[in-house]
């Protein structure tokens, strides 16, 4: 099995996932990475090669990160330490100070016994997948042992997260004042900067989720448990709250009324304020296969083309380089905004959504109804082979119920990657239309 998921290496702390594993890992990381023309000629003028390290507040990062960076100062990498920041700081940060790569630990949205290793190369960008095998491959093979004088340096990275909140900060179109903001940190690595930076922008800010103990990240709080945070809103009076995840590469919403505000409601909101700006390129936004079919009309109807990818933001971000496009993203809340960030970025998000509700003097409520969001029922037909998907009998199935629906919804069947599962998506005007022929279509695949 592949050391590498979708984004990164990630496990039971101490289970597949141990301080061994992590040391070898960043060792190997040293020699793929310190190839190429730049890192040569870095080395040819007799300097070391530069990793920025940064890591979630879960308890288990400690040593993964200590690992980490010995295996880097061990292989000659001098460390910049940036301690606990979110995962898109992290890859900020790499092309801020032209590091040569950089390594962040965080299983994101995962309960806290979970972690893991995401790896970014110069200029804080997601490794491609032949680079990753090729990591991998190194792990097996001889190590660099430099000594004396070119063994690696580990040093503090002291004004981390004020070079990463200035660069937000910049990034605003609009400040904003006369905003009650509710943040949800999700006991996280924003639970610092994140509100710090909201009050610089100019809101009042109350803030939940933001006690992070090294155990209860993610624990009932942040954008996969959004219940606290839409009753906060509601009790505080705020104009909207935010969520992000354990590593806030996340942002999802709730208006003043507490009802949630998924990723591809923010995402149109985003959309059209920027292509108002002349900033959105090419006119076209990047969205994944489990994008609501709201979005795809709302779009339509601003003169807005989506581009459709598979599920995953590495997707998501490599369709918008291929394309030089400027905003794309997930139903789930990973919103890209390239012009800014080279991943998803829940502080970034959240930021310009609060921006356009002050620029405009518009509810969120009212932002968010540029597209009607379609009743989606997702069922997981488990223990089937991923061929079923493509069985001419689901097809013909599938088939029949695109057909019942007409323009009115949508089918997708997709198989996992992972495990024995198809998924099935259905989408229609009504939930009760979509979940009976999401059922019947499921009782199907199950053959």
């Amino acid at each position: 099995m592949a050391l590498f998921g979708t984004d990164g290496v990630r496990g039971l702390a101490n289970g597949p996932l141990t301080a061994d594993l992590a040391l070898t890992l960043a060792q190997a990381t040293a020699v793929v990475l310190g190839q190429g023309r730049i890192a040569e000629a870095r080395k040819a003028a007799g300097k070391r090669l530069t990793a920025v390290v940064a890591r979630d507040p879960r308890i288990s990062g400690q040593f993964l990160s200590a690992a980490v960076e010995a295996g880097l100062a061990s292989s000659g990498v001098d460390v910049l330490d940036a301690g606990t920041l979110p995962t898109p700081a992290a890859a900020f940060l790499i092309g801020d100070i032209d590091a040569d790569f950089g390594v962040m630990i965080s299983a994101s949205h995962n309960p806290a016994p979970d972690n893991g290793i995401k790896i970014f190369a110069r200029g804080g960008v997601k490794l491609p997948d032949l680079v990753e095998q090729r990591i991998e491959e190194a792990m097996t093979g001889e190590k660099l042992r430099p000594t004396g004088g070119d063994v690696g340096r580990v040093v503090r990275f002291a004004d981390a997260e004020d070079r990463y909140a200035i660069h937000l900060l910049a990034s605003l179109p609009h400040r904003l004042d006369g905003l009650h903001v509710v943040l949800d940190c999700a006991h996280g690595a924003a639970s610092g900067v994140s509100p710090e930076t909201f009050r610089n922008a100019g809101a009042k800010v109350t803030v939940i989720g933001a006690d992070p103990d090294g155990i209860n990240i993610n624990d009932g709080v942040g954008s996969t448990h959004l219940d606290k945070l839409a009753a906060e809103v509601v009790r505080v009076g705020a104009d909207v709250g935010i969520a992000h995840d354990g590593d806030a590469d996340r942002c999802l919403a709730v208006d003043a009324n507490g009802t949630v505000v998924d990723g591809d409601q923010i995402m149109a909101i985003l959309a059209v304020a920027m292509k108002a700006r002349g900033q959105l390129a090419s006119n076209t936004l990047v969205a994944t296969v489990m994008s609501n079919l709201g979005l795809h009309r709302a779009m339509a109807e601003h003169g807005i083309h989506v581009e459709t990818t598979g599920v995953g933001d590495r997707y998501v971000l490599e369709r918008m380089n291929e394309g030089g496009f400027s905003l794309g993203g997930e139903q789930s809340g990973h919103v890209i905004m390239s012009r800014y960030a080279t991943t998803g970025d829940g502080v970034l998000t959240g930021l310009h959504l609060c921006a356009e509700m002050a620029r405009t003097g518009r509810s969120l409520a009212e932002l968010a109804s540029v597209m009607t969001v379609f009743p989606q029922v997702l069922v997981n037909v488990r223990g089937v082979e991923r061929t079923r998907a493509t069985d001419p009998d689901v097809a013909s199935a599938v088939a029949a119920a695109s057909a019942e629906l007409g323009d009115s919804g949508r089918v997708l069947l997709r198989p996992s990657g992972t495990e024995p599962m198809v998924r099935v998506m259905v989408e229609a005007a009504s939930h009760d239309d979509a979940q009976r022929i999401a059922d019947q279509l499921a009782a199907v695949v199950r053959g």
